[in-house]
């Protein structure tokens, strides 16, 4: 828990330097990171977040078990962004020994604020290519007017975990 704790603290951290307010953020739990796609894709279908940071730490045993996990949650979360459109980062540390995976949650090589960012990043990407809900904006064309056509740059308004 210390190491995935700190991922998302990270994470927060960065979310609120970017201007999400702590209201604005989802958390869920979900029991191990091969139900983190199924997870995502309930949040991405509820509408009711910009960007998905799926949280999680995957390390190498003496067993095939990693490989076949690291690969259904990587093919998952890219599947569910893919077919629904919402940003799904891939926040899941793959690492090969305990140690690796401390070393890039806690501390100066926590990837949780770059995973925040990059959420925030990818939110406003989809603002900006497909409009907000009330906007008449697909894929950048429409006749919304030339205000519209500007790229949004309003901080994302929730992030799930």
């Amino acid at each position: 828990p210390e190491m995935s704790d700190s991922l998302i603290a990270g994470a927060k951290e960065a979310l609120a330097a970017c201007g999400v307010k702590e209201e604005n953020i989802v958390e869920t739990e979900v029991p191990g990171s091969y139900e983190l796609p199924l997870a995502a894709r309930y949040m991405a279908l509820s509408g009711s977040v910009d960007a998905i940071l799926p949280v999680g730490i995957l390390i190498k045993g003496d067993t095939y078990h990693f490989e076949a996990i690291s690969d259904s949650v990587s093919s998952g979360l890219m599947s569910v962004g893919m077919q629904t459109g919402v940003p799904i980062l891939f926040g899941v540390l793959t690492c090969m020994s305990e140690e690796q995976a401390r070393v890039r949650s806690i501390g100066p090589g926590n990837h949780g604020p770059d995973w925040g960012r990059a959420a925030v990043e990818m939110a406003l990407l989809r603002q900006s290519a497909v409009g907000g809900p009330k906007s008449k904006f697909f894929m950048g064309f429409g006749d919304s007017g030339e205000d519209d056509a500007k790229p949004m740059t309003r901080p994302a308004e929730r992030i799930g975990f």
